[in-house]
């Protein structure tokens, strides 16, 4: 339950670092979260996030012919969209030093 919460909360992050990389399409952005090691995120949650993001205008889309089957809508970054991954990326460093300050200091109870 926790590292699902977690993932809802970070999903923003990760999908726009994907596309910071090269614009893709939902299940490509899919595939790579689950080689990254998120494999409990589902494909509504990656469409759900895509579809808030553009809408907040982080992200842009468009129809791009695809050979092996319909077109597929490739989603890329926008400015603004830059602006967010770089304020969630500083966001996510300060809350990992917080967390790994609280866990360093652990003493050796409940392991």
């Amino acid at each position: 339950m926790l590292r699902t919460q977690l993932l809802k909360g970070v999903l923003d992050i990760a999908v726009l670092a994907i596309l910071d990389e090269e614009p893709s399409y939902g299940y490509a952005i899919l595939t790579r979260l689950e080689e990254s090691g998120l494999h409990d995120v589902g494909d509504a949650s990656v469409y759900g996030t895509l579809r808030r993001l553009e809408d907040v205008g982080h992200l842009r889309s468009q129809m791009v012919s695809s050979e092996s089957g319909p077109p597929r809508r490739y989603f890329s970054l926008t400015p603004t969209g830059r602006a967010a991954l770089e304020a969630g990326a500083v966001e996510w460093g300060e809350l990992q030093d917080a967390l790994a300050t609280l866990l360093d200091g652990r003493d050796g109870r409940g392991r």
